[in-house]
């Protein structure tokens, strides 16, 4: 099955609406969606390394409107939207505890979130129901974004004949490695802020 959904993402990498898939999951990770826009964006590269650096800048792009996004729910939409996806996290009583302590050191946070496989959608919409400002916000999310996703398509870029050969042969171990990331990113949410 996991060859399978490989293979099938390989395959959507080289559609013509690989692009705006890309795009709408890079938005999407930012401000609510679980699955981070790495699943697509990898596959993309390594069936077209030419196009490496427009991969990533669609996905950075759009990754941090995403955050904006992300930002405005906070701000806007706290009770009504913010708060629910929070309670999804588990993190709905931890608001009042640390929005102070966050307004002073939160710029870290969302860097750290930023480049890393942590849920990026929970500090931008902690950020904006903080009202962590926005400036800072936006540097370290164009700073850590950029950094990210621009470093994984030129490595992919750079070395994608072996790599694609590495995630090939250890396919079933990368996908459970992912996966521990990912759940390690919430276990973190939950359990440390």
């Amino acid at each position: 099955m996991l060859r399978k959904l490989y293979n099938w993402t390989m395959s959507l990498a080289a559609t013509r609406n690989a692009e705006r898939a890309l795009f709408t999951v890079s938005f999407a990770e930012s401000s609510f969606f679980p699955i981070p826009p790495d699943v697509l964006m990898i596959p993309m590269v390594i069936s077209k390394p030419a196009k490496w650096f427009r991969v990533a800048l669609i996905c950075t792009l759009a990754s941090i409107l995403g955050a904006v996004g992300g930002y405005l729910i906070g701000m806007f939409l706290f009770e009504a939207i913010g708060q629910p996806i929070l309670a999804f996290y588990g993190k709905e009583a931890s608001f009042e505890k640390i929005a102070e302590w966050y307004n002073t050191w939160g710029g870290w946070g969302v860097l750290f979130a930023a480049i890393t496989p942590f849920p990026y959608k929970v500090l931008t919409i902690f950020s904006g129901a903080t009202g962590l400002n926005f400036a800072v916000f936006l540097l370290v999310s164009v700073i850590g974004r950029s950094f990210r996703f621009f470093l994984i398509a030129y490595l992919l870029h750079h070395f994608g004949a072996p790599i694609r050969d590495f995630i090939e042969k250890y396919l079933g171990l990368l996908f459970t490695l992912f996966v521990v990331l990912l759940i390690g990113g919430f276990y973190l949410v939950k359990f440390v802020f």
